[in-house]
């Protein structure tokens, strides 16, 4: 019981720090894996329980999607395929290499949720106008690692999609989550069938999920989001630093 209560308020708090600032995987994934899961079969339940986040974050945008559809087209495939390539990728990672390389995964999600705001507006800036293959390999690239591990690929998205001329904020958000629910709906269906699933914490986890998103969607006015996003940044570093120590 007690396990159950510490992952539905990880996920909640999880679900609203997306709302707010990004990086809820932070919270959800260690929860998990000091909860004594294995981390590969945690890394993949979490992976399960944000889809329905990401299905409600493209609801929330309907409109803006149908601005985006042009850029929908160009990628959308690099999307698929990146994200079969990284749940595949994933699934047959054995336990041991993929504990190895959690610290580094932490690390780099947290630079990324630091550097944001500068990696958006240098692509704006220097990389508008590339060409379409640059930006399906970009993409392709991007999906990979969100079907592998996923912490921060919004980010990356955002940054990219400075390549491709897209100026207006909320049709980007837009676009970012409907692939975003692809992504991480593509590699949900594929860790479906991989016996790693752990269904007691991701149905919990779900209504976690929800339950914190619409939370944080109503009092995000009231949360200046840079303390947030610093606070989830120091909490990232910490762990990467506690996941280096736990490997020696």
């Amino acid at each position: 019981m007690i396990d159950h209560i510490a992952i539905f308020i990880a996920s909640f708090l999880a679900g609203a720090t997306n709302a707010v600032a990004g990086g809820g995987t932070l919270i959800t994934f260690p929860t998990l894996v000091w909860l004594g899961v294995d981390p590969v079969s945690a890394n993949i339940t979490n992976t399960v329980s944000l889809w329905i986040g990401s299905f409600t974050g493209a609801l929330g945008f309907r409109k803006q999607i149908k601005y985006g559809k042009k850029y929908l087209k160009v990628l959308l495939t690099p999307s698929l395929l990146g994200s079969l390539v990284g749940a595949y990728l994933l699934v047959n990672t054995p336990s041991n290499t993929f504990k190895l390389l959690v610290p580094f995964l932490i690390l780099f999600a947290t630079i990324l949720l630091a550097l944001n705001d500068r990696l958006v507006a240098y692509t704006k800036q220097c990389l508008k106008g590339n060409s379409p293959i640059s930006v399906f390999f970009i993409q392709f690239f991007t999906s990979l690692y969100g079907g592998y591990f996923g912490a921060g690929i919004g980010i990356i998205m955002l940054a990219s999609f400075g390549m491709l001329g897209i100026a207006d904020i909320h049709v980007a958000n837009g676009i970012k989550n409907i692939l975003g629910m692809l992504i991480n709906g593509i590699a949900s269906g594929y860790f479906l069938f991989s016996g790693h699933v752990i269904w007691k914490y991701a149905l919990l986890m779900m209504l976690g999920f929800a339950l914190g998103g619409y939370a944080g969607a109503k009092i995000s006015l009231k949360f200046e989001r840079k303390k947030v996003k610093l606070f989830v940044i120091l909490w990232g570093l910490s762990l990467s630093f506690l996941f280096f120590v736990s490997l020696f």
